[in-house]
């Protein structure tokens, strides 16, 4: 089992940039693949990146495709998402969550969720 705890969330103004972070506890953080996902009020959670076990791979929806990075530090057992020119359409509930099997933008698919983070981008 293993334990996920957001931060870096914020307010921000459009165009500027965050970088969450997620923090695993647990065992044996390298056998997860990890993503990231958001929720905006009304609307259903959507996936934003995935990184696999290694971090060799990495996947990303259109809308943040050349604006947002997901890495990994499995020394430090953290997955990151830096986010860049930050529009309000971003303003969402992130969350990251764990898969025991490949990354996938299906979140019924992970097995482990951290508590969410709150991102505000105002015009």
């Amino acid at each position: 089992q293993v334990q996920l705890v957001e931060s870096g969330g914020g307010l921000v103004q459009a165009g500027g940039s965050l970088r969450l972070s997620c923090a695993a506890s647990g065992r044996a953080f390298s056998r997860y693949g990890m993503g990231w996902f958001r929720q905006a009020p009304g609307k259903e959670r959507e996936f934003v990146a995935g990184i696999s076990r290694s971090g060799s791979n990495k996947y990303y929806a259109d809308s943040v495709k050349g604006r947002f990075t997901v890495s990994r530090d499995n020394a430090k057992d953290t997955v990151y998402l830096q986010m860049n020119s930050l529009k309000p359409d971003d303003t969402a509930v992130y969350y990251c969550a764990a898969s025991t099997d490949v990354v996938t933008n299906r979140a019924n698919l992970y097995d482990y969720w951290g508590q969410g983070t709150q991102v505000t981008v105002s015009s």
